[in-house]
Order: C-alpha cells, then structure tokens, then sequence
C-alpha cells in the first residue's frame, strides 16, 4: 500500500488574487474544473459533482470544505457515494513575483485503492496534472 500524496506544482502567470478566484468562483470554476451547482470557500460548506474518465463510468464526488485562508490556501474532504474510502485535497497558493505557483496535494489515496483502475495512485496523478499544467493554465493565461 503506498499511502504517499500525490503532489503536484504549476506556477501562473497571475497574482494570488487572480488566482484563488478561479479555484474558488463557481462561475470560473465551471469554465476549467467540474461543473459544479453551487460552491462556496467556507469551512463546513458541502458540494458535489460528478466526474471520470471521459470514456468510462462517471462518479458523484462528495466534498466539505475544511480549510480555506482567502488568497492562501483551501482543503477539503474528497470521496465517492457509494464507495469506501476517504480523502483529503489541498490547494496552496504561493505568490512569486506577479506570478503564483499552487502546490497541489491529494491525501489518502491508498484508502480508495481497491475500488479498480479509475481510483489508482496514477490516475488521479494525471488527472491533477491535466487540471493544474492544462485546464487551469489555458483558463487563467488566455
């Protein structure tokens, strides 16, 4: 079992206010992430959507929001209905110069290991990647 976070790092160019607004804007978060109904950066506020790979079975995500520091960071809990497991993702912003590099880092992995190939440590490595070196980078440099 390799309970290892899968990490992965971008950097912007954006300020951290530009940004922490796209990971934390339901408007903007529906242009690059999932489409979400509502999302709200406040500890305690659930959401959910549903999410996989694009030619394979679709997953309702449920999440809580456990941390959130404006322009800084935001956590929350990540698992599946109807699948054990639990997990935990967290976005750090670090501002450098007018640009802004995010460390992402998805925790318990190992937890949701034996529900088949879609919940493996690599799949979720390159759906990060896909979302932090592509969707976000294309959203936030047009």
């Amino acid at each position: 079992m390799n309970n290892k976070p899968v990490i992965v790092e971008c950097v912007y160019n954006a300020p951290a206010t530009i940004v922490w607004d796209a990971l934390t804007n339901n408007d903007k978060l529906k242009k690059w992430y999932f489409q979400l109904d509502e999302f709200k950066a406040e500890v305690g506020f659930r959401f959910d959507f549903t999410g996989g790979p694009e030619d394979g079975p679709q997953y309702l995500h449920l999440c809580e929001i456990t941390e959130s520091v404006l322009n800084k960071k935001i956590t929350y809990t990540w698992r599946y209905d109807n699948y054990p497991g639990n997990s935990k993702v967290t976005w750090e912003l670090f501002e450098q110069g007018g640009q802004t590099r995010i460390e992402l880092t998805h925790t318990g992995l190992e937890t949701f290991e034996e529900n088949g190939k879609d919940f493996t440590r690599e799949s979720f490595t390159g759906g990060w990647k896909y979302f932090l070196h592509e969707a976000l980078k294309k959203f936030l440099e047009q």
